[in-house]
């Protein structure tokens, strides 16, 4: 079920400067391996990826995207401010080898491995960063409305702050007390009231697209 709403946020530039780790920010990822990730195919299961659907290139997580499943925390969070740049590839695969280019970052996901699991969906997708999906009956308040229990819930970002694709973007998310706010390229885009989930892992689909992963970070509030 998609949800179309129609009011604006304001614009608002807090982009985070220089490197984040000086700002009481911990890497997610080390740029060497996956360590704290595990990683989970539709069809493979719990860390069996002979295919190398994600890897380790030059520092840079590359996700090839030619099986749908992803790579989660094993540490459960609450309260954070998540912090990450992707680019997108060439490659797409089928079944979206013909459609734009997919992907997400996925919060308060649940301790179940499945395609895809209860959580709430930061979109990563070519002209729809930021969008909301509110996966397996999730909710959140948007404009003074909670969202339909539905199996999956989308809600359009009001801003448009992407860059083209083949260029870095910055993607946050600040997920505090049951508000969510996501962020492109330091622009407030999407935000959120009195989430349903408020604990879980965070997670970073492979969905058909080849994409690059870099300065995953994240502060704990």
């Amino acid at each position: 079920m998609n949800l179309k709403y129609v009011s604006f946020l304001p614009v608002l530039f807090i982009g985070l400067v220089g490197d984040v780790q000086s700002q009481d920010f911990k890497p997610l990822f080390n740029g060497k391996d996956l360590s704290g990730w595990h990683s989970f195919l539709k069809t493979k299961g719990r860390d069996n990826d002979p295919d190398k659907v994600f890897s380790v290139e030059k520092g840079l997580l590359k996700i090839t995207g030619q099986e749908f499943g992803y790579v989660v925390t094993d540490k459960v969070y609450g309260n954070f401010h998540l912090v990450a740049e992707f680019k997108w590839g060439e490659k797409k695969y089928t079944p979206r080898e013909n459609k734009v280019r997919d992907n997400g970052i996925l919060y308060y996901v649940v301790p179940d491995d499945k395609v895809w699991p209860r959580s709430i969906e930061c979109q990563i997708q070519e002209g729809d960063c930021g969008d909301f999906w509110l996966i397996d009956s999730t909710t959140v308040v948007i404009d003074g409305v909670r969202t339909p229990a539905t199996k999956n819930t989308h809600i359009l970002k009001k801003k448009d702050a992407e860059k083209p694709s083949g260029e870095w973007n910055r993607v946050e998310i600040i997920a505090n007390d049951g508000k969510c706010t996501h962020m492109v390229n330091g622009v407030v885009v999407n935000e959120g009231l009195d989430a349903s989930l408020r604990s879980g892992r965070i997670l970073i689909q492979s969905e058909g697209a080849e994409t690059y992963y870099r300065k995953i970070a994240i502060k704990e509030l």
